[in-house]
């Protein structure tokens, strides 16, 4: 035992009027709709389409995609209706369930972030060696290495926050459990605790990053010149990706890089994290991407000959 006397915590609602709660309750709802709509489409599409099963990118992608629909799913149903209740509270073990997931998804997306844009530099540096160098095996090597290490990840940081005592406050100035508020309610000194905490996500958030500018930096160096068609379509699949690399660091370099902390400020920005980036990731690579709306026009007259066998 640690010698917690916690046994939940509370969150604390959103400030404001109730036409705001009223449009962050519109805005949740209407993005995790799209988010699991738009998701499983993704990953239906590719799964249907065999040119875009065998193909790295879109392997990847629909792996995104399922990480995108965990992602929102971690904390957004309870966020639904602790709005609707205006506020709300969570478990020991939930919380720490939270802490534990949102870690786990969140270090997994930037890794397969990392390995997409290695990916496009494959396909774009080295495009001749491209099916041979990014075969099935190696693309699965990826994946499971990017759960592995991940998994570390996401256990030792649940381990060092669930290891405190938290016998006092247990309020949190946040809609799920997130590390820097929990750690901050436990009645011991964490100075120990925060390094091992940092030292952790840097361990994932640096190499990843590094990897990806590096992937970027090299891509934009070897298509500087040609503009061509074959050009303009590997800087519009690149711009793509770079569009949701944006969305996902984003947030996150706000939220937990700033000396200071403004509370709704650092909320909103979560809410976008969880909820809006991966909503919008399945409007970008689908409207942005001719071979995504071809597989699925090719889907939907397949849907539409199995319910009406009839029609032409």
């Amino acid at each position: 035992m640690n010698g917690s006397t916690v046994t939940e915590f509370v969150f604390l609602d959103f400030s404001g009027s109730y036409a705001t709660h009223l449009f962050l309750l519109t805005l949740v709802l209407t993005c995790y709709t799209i988010i699991l709509l738009g998701n499983f489409l993704i990953m239906v599409t590719v799964r249907s389409e065999p040119k875009l099963f065998q193909c790295p990118m879109y392997f990847f992608l629909s792996n995104l995609s399922f990480l995108d629909v965990s992602l929102g799913s971690v904390a957004t149903p309870k966020l639904v209706t602790d709005l609707l209740n205006n506020g709300g509270t969570i478990s020991y073990e939930g919380c720490m369930t939270q802490v534990f997931f949102m870690h786990l998804i969140g270090g997994i997306e930037m890794f397969l972030l990392s390995v997409m844009a290695y990916d496009r530099y494959v396909a774009i540096c080295h495009p001749l060696r491209y099916m041979t160098i990014m075969d099935r095996q190696c693309c699965h090597i990826f994946i499971i290495f990017c759960w592995t290490a991940t998994l570390i990840h996401a256990f030792f940081q649940t381990v060092v926050v669930a290891q405190l005592p938290y016998c006092g406050p247990n309020v949190l100035d946040n809609f799920f459990c997130d590390i820097p508020q929990v750690i901050k309610l436990a009645c011991a000194e964490i100075y120990v605790s925060e390094i091992l905490l940092v030292l952790s996500d840097s361990v994932i958030i640096l190499p990843s990053l590094m990897a990806l500018l590096m992937s970027y930096a090299t891509i934009l160096a070897t298509l500087c010149g040609h503009f061509g068609k074959g050009g303009s379509k590997a800087l519009s699949t690149c711009g793509s990706h770079l569009m949701v690399v944006g969305l996902s660091y984003g947030p996150v370099v706000y939220v937990y890089t700033k000396p200071s902390s403004n509370s709704e400020l650092d909320k909103m920005a979560s809410v976008f994290y969880m909820v809006v980036t991966p909503a919008l990731n399945p409007l970008i690579y689908t409207l942005r991407n001719e071979e995504m709306k071809g597989a699925m026009r090719k889907l939907k007259n397949k849907c539409k000959h199995l319910l009406l066998p009839g029609q032409e």
